[in-house]
């Protein structure tokens, strides 16, 4: 409900009278793209077909265009330090005709890439470099949700629609991305992202080596040296193992986004949930799973795979096992964790490097944008999944946790107020997949009940706790029939109450037109510089 509330409140953005259209075939009798398209919803939709926006291959264009930039910045620049050496007495005429020069020829070279971007925005140039999407926008948000949810051709490879992201949350690039490709580029970054959690299992089971330190002497023989100094023991088995596992891990989202940008999403949201995903599944594969493998299974790895049926009593005795880890792990990410948060000295660090070296003398921009997503929720839904798994075998962790939820809560608060920009709305596009990481932690925790309750000869509870399991998954499915359309779709009738409002308060017109060109490409919007120079 508060979804659709929620979509009502944004009831004026462009989005809600736009869909996205692909794979469109080329018109027989123009040969190109645009023309099809406007015949094809002026025939279909002719009662709420309003416009389109057709995109193009634009690369070279945005090269002309980021030159032109470039080259009116240069210009500007030589202004400035113009009217400022003029107020020095070192400052001669000489210097003054040297920059002046230097400005006709920057200025030259300005028309003459502005007269190469009006070439390449004419018509015929353009059509050359139609790409097969367009963005079509609708009189009514009722016929664009009709048009984004219906199937347009017998063939369901050709016009393919859904409902247009927000402008401002579009990821133009990914456009030039054949739709044909697109499950090539998503399998491509599931096996990257699944070799990345593979071979980041060393640094983890070297990790869960300092845990055992009578391990760690067998393995590495100057360890030893470490009792020799009183408290330092305690200090270098409980402590620097999360330390050095966070320092690990906070490397991994910017690796995981970096690689959800090669999947050809069409937004900034799909790009960061992809992540997000990715994240969280890493965490659960390394942090959780492998640090109980590496800590007390190692030894019995095999036994788990030639007897499988003593899976949950294995888990459970690894999870007591590592009890006083993901407690030290709890309170070392909560501490350090969101000092990082605010501080952020490595996006700070990074934005230093960037501005001294490749990006020295380019415009600035702001290193922080939108809250991380895929760096936040995955690891609050990995401490939920502590928890959940905890709560049944060392209740002790559980205020560890609540002081790290409440901490998180004030710290979080503070900085989507406060300090990161609001890139694009989610409007709940979260919450199908925080439900799942808590459908996950549930079940692993009964799964780690039934162990338990073996290992304490509980045959009765233990078979008691099956049917919860079995519950739980249902429940899981049953939430996805019920809910998770919603999350996906726009109702007709939620489209048709909000088009009913518009229209009671005159603003339905007013809307759509605004919609008009909310989706016009970054290519062909007017430049400053061009204007100036004009």
């Amino acid at each position: 409900m508060k979804r659709i509330q929620r979509l009502c409140n944004l009831r004026h953005q462009p989005y809600q009278f736009t869909v996205l259209v692909r794979e469109i075939p080329i018109c027989d009798e123009h040969k190109t793209h645009g023309c099809c398209v406007d015949h094809f919803f002026s025939k279909h939709h002719p009662y709420t077909y309003r416009s389109f926006h057709i995109l193009y291959n634009s690369k070279d264009l945005e090269d002309l265009l980021n030159q032109a930039k470039a080259i009116a910045k240069k210009i500007e620049d030589l202004r400035q330090h113009s009217l400022t050496k003029k107020h020095n007495r070192g400052f001669s005429h000489s210097d003054a005709l040297q920059i002046n020069t230097k400005i006709e020829r920057l200025e030259e070279m300005l028309q003459e890439v502005c007269l190469r971007i009006h070439h390449m925005r004419c018509k015929k140039m353009l059509e050359q470099k139609e790409l097969p999407v367009a963005f079509v926008t609708f009189r009514c948000r009722r016929g664009a949700t009709l048009a984004a949810q219906s199937q347009h051709h017998s063939n369901p490879l050709l016009w393919i629609t859904e409902m247009a992201p927000e402008p401002r949350d579009v990821l133009w690039r990914n456009f030039s991305i054949p739709y044909s490709h697109l499950p090539l580029c998503k399998t491509g970054v599931f096996i990257a992202a699944s070799l990345l959690t593979i071979f980041f299992a060393i640094p983890v089971t070297a990790v869960q080596g300092i845990v055992k330190f009578e391990r760690l002497r067998k393995w590495f023989p100057p360890a030893m040296a470490v009792e020799l100094i009183p408290g330092l023991r305690s200090i270098v088995t409980g402590y620097l193992p999360s330390v050095i596992l966070n320092g690990f891990v906070y490397v991994v989202p910017f690796a995981m986004i970096g690689m959800a940008e090669l999947a050809g999403d069409i937004s900034r949201s799909k790009k960061d949930i992809r992540a997000c995903n990715m994240v969280f599944y890493f965490l659960v594969g390394n942090v959780f799973f492998l640090s109980l493998l590496s800590g007390s299974l190692l030894d019995q790895i095999g036994e788990s795979f030639i007897h499988p049926k003593d899976i949950p009593s294995r888990l459970a005795l690894a999870v007591s096992a590592q009890a006083d880890f993901f407690m030290t792990y709890i309170l070392t990410n909560g501490l350090s964790g969101f000092s990082v948060e605010i501080l952020q000295p490595g996006l700070l660090i990074w934005d230093t490097i960037r501005s001294l070296t490749w990006s020295c003398g380019k415009e600035k921009k702001p290193y922080l944008y939108s809250l991380p997503y895929y760096r936040v929720i995955p690891f609050v839904a990995l401490s939920i999944l502590i928890g959940a798994v905890y709560a049944v075998v060392s209740p002790l962790v559980l205020p560890f946790l609540i002081g790290y939820f409440l901490l998180g809560y004030v710290v979080f608060i503070n900085q989507i107020e406060d300090v990161y920009e609001t890139t694009y709305e989610t409007c709940g596009q979260y919450w199908p997949y925080i439900h799942h990481y808590i459908v996950v932690a549930i079940v692993l925790m009964q799964i780690t009940m039934i162990g338990l309750f073996g290992l304490k000869s509980k045959a009765s509870a233990s078979f008691s706790t099956i049917p919860l399991l079995v519950f739980t998954i249902v429940f899981n499915e049953y939430c996805k029939i019920r809910f998770l359309p919603t999350f996906h779709h726009y109702s007709v009738q939620d489209a048709m109450k909000n088009d009913e409002l518009d229209e009671k308060n005159g603003m339905l017109e007013a809307n759509y037109q605004n919609a008009l060109n909310a989706y016009s490409p970054p290519c062909l919007q007017p430049m400053n510089c061009m204007a100036e120079e004009s």
